[in-house]
C-alpha cells in the first residue's frame, strides 16, 4: 500500500496499523510478552512468526513494527530492524555478518563511538580493519582484499562535514563482493537516498533528526529482506538490542514532521554559514552547501541541500571556542544534533576526545572547530546569536 506516495506522505501513513478501536494516533503497545490461543499456536510461531504476530519484545513489537516499516518504505529498501540507540545499529549491522579473518574497510574520519568499534572491537575478535581516506577513491580500491567483506563509512562525516561518493564506493565494494554499509545520519533521510547510490545496509541513529525533540535514544538499520531476517535479525534477538515501543511511538511522531524540519533547519543553516563567511575571526566555515566546500560538485550530484550542520574553526584554537560557546545566548551545548534546538558542540573535547592528537590533526579536528547543529529557531536571530558571541572578547 501507498508505493505510490510522496515522501511527505509516507513520513506520516507508511506502516501504519490499527487496533479494532479505530484510533487516530498509532497505538503504543507496552507489553514485553504476547500471548496465544493454545499450545499449537505458540508452537508454530515460535517456527515462524507472520506479518502480525509476535512473540516477545525482544524480537519485535507491533509499535516498533509500525516505525521499521515507515523507515523502510522512506528509504525505498525492502526491511528494517528498529534498535536501542544508533550505536546499537552500527553495532549490529557490523558484527553480524563478520566473522574472525575477515576484512573491513573503513573510511578514517568517523564519530568517536563508531570509530570505537571498527578500531578496537572489531580487532578483538580476529577482524581486520584498513583505514582510507574517505574521499579517495584509489585509495578504497587498494585496500581491497580477497577477505573484504564490508565497506563502511559516515555518508557525511562528524564534525568536518566531509561528503564521501556513494555511488563511487559501491561500484568497487561490489566489484569485491564487500557489504557497504553507511551511517547517513548527517545527510538525514530526506536530503539523500542512500540505496539509489548503492549502498547495502544504511544506519541511522534516530535520536538526531527523527526524534528531532532531544527526548528518546533510538536506532534503525535498513536493508534487504535477506539482510534484515537471515543476518542481523537473529544477532539483535540474542543479544538484547530491541528498541523500547514507547521510543519507536515518539519516533513515528517525529518521522510526521521529519520533512518539515529538515528542510526549514536546512535553509536556516545555509543562510547562517553564508553570514559567516569571510568573518575574521573564523579560519574556515565548513558547510556542503558552500561553493568553497572540498566536495561541493558531489554534494550537488548527492544531496538534496547541504544539510542542517556547520562546522567553524574559529582563530585562537579553544580558548576562543570556550569563549564563544559560553557567550551563546540560543545555541545550546550539547553533543547531540539534529534537534528543533539549536546546538554547539567542540569535539576535540568531547565526542572526539578519546582520540589522539595525531588522529585529530590527520581528521581537521582542530582546537578551535566547533561543530553546529542548526535548529528551528529564526534564522536571523541565530545568525545575530552567533555574530555576537564571535565579538566576545574584542
Amino acid at each position: 500500500m501507498g508505493n505510490d506516495w510522496t515522501e511527505r506522505t509516507k513520513l506520516v501513513h507508511a506502516g501504519a496499523r490499527r487496533s479494532q478501536y479505530g484510533e487516530m494516533s498509532e497505538a503504543i503497545f507496552l507489553t514485553q510478552g504476547f500471548v496465544y490461543p493454545d499450545a499449537e499456536t505458540a508452537e508454530a510461531r515460535f517456527i515462524e512468526a507472520g506479518e502480525d504476530e509476535f512473540i516477545y519484545a525482544r524480537y519485535g513489537n507491533p509499535t516498533v513494527r509500525m516505525f521499521e516499516e515507515r523507515m523502510a518504505a522512506l528509504e525505498g529498501a525492502e526491511d528494517a530492524f528498529a534498535t536501542a540507540s544508533g550505536m546499537a545499529a552500527v553495532n549490529a549491522a557490523l558484527f553480524s555478518q563478520l566473522r574472525a579473518g575477515d576484512h573491513v574497510v573503513s573510511a578514517k574520519a568517523l564519530f568517536g563511538s563508531c570509530l570505537f568499534i571498527v578500531e578496537n572491537l572489531l580487532p578483538r575478535f580476529g577482524v581486520d580493519v584498513t583505514f582510507v581516506e574517505g574521499t579517495d577513491l584509489e585509495a578504497w580500491q587498494a585496500a581491497v582484499r580477497s577477505n573484504t567483506k564490508v565497506f563502511f563509512l559516515e555518508t557525511m562525516s562528524n564534525p568536518t562535514l566531509e561528503v564521501i561518493d556513494i555511488a563511487g564506493v559501491a561500484r568497487i565494494s561490489k566489484a569485491a563482493g564487500a557489504c557497504l554499509v553507511v551511517d547517513n545520519v548527517f545527510a538525514t533521510p530526506i536530503f539523500q537516498r542512500s540505496f539509489a547510490l548503492g549502498a547495502d545496509v544504511v544506519i541511522y541513529s534516530a535520536t538526531k533528526h527523527i526524534d528531532g525533540q532531544g527526548r528518546c535514544l533510538g536506532g534503525i538499520v535498513i536493508g534487504s529482506r535477506d539482510f534484515i531476517r537471515n543476518t542481523l535479525e537473529g544477532y539483535l534477538k540474542h543479544t538484547g538490542g530491541a528498541l523500547s515501543p514507547f521510543n519507536a511511538w515518539v519516533m513515528l511522531k517525529g518521522l510526521e514532521t521529519l520533512d518539515l524540519r529538515c528542510r526549514a533547519q536546512a535553509a536556516s543553516a545555509a543562510m547562517l554559514a553564508e553570514a559567516l563567511v569571510g568573518h575574521e575571526k573564523l579560519n574556515r566555515v565548513i558547510y556542503p552547501g558552500l561553493p568553497q566546500h572540498p566536495q561541493a560538485e558531489l554534494v550537488r550530484r548527492q544531496m538534496e541541500t547541504g544539510g542542517t550542520m556547520i562546522a567553524v574553526d574559529l582563530k585562537g584554537g579553544k580558548t576562543a571556542a570556550f569563549r564563544f560557546l559560553n557567550a551563546l545566548k540560543i545555541f545550546l551545548i550539547s553533543n547531540n544534533l539534529g534537534d528543533a534546538k539549536s546546538l554547539v558542540t567542540h569535539p576535540a573535547t568531547t565526542t572526539h576526545q578519546r582520540l589522539s592528537q595525531t588522529q585529530r590533526d590527520s581528521l581537521g579536528i582542530t582546537d578551535g572547530l566547533v561543530r553546529i547543529s542548526v535548529g528551528l529557531e529564526g534564522p536571523q536571530d541565530l545568525i545575530s546569536d552567533i555574530l555576537s558571541a564571535l565579538d566576545v572578547g574584542n
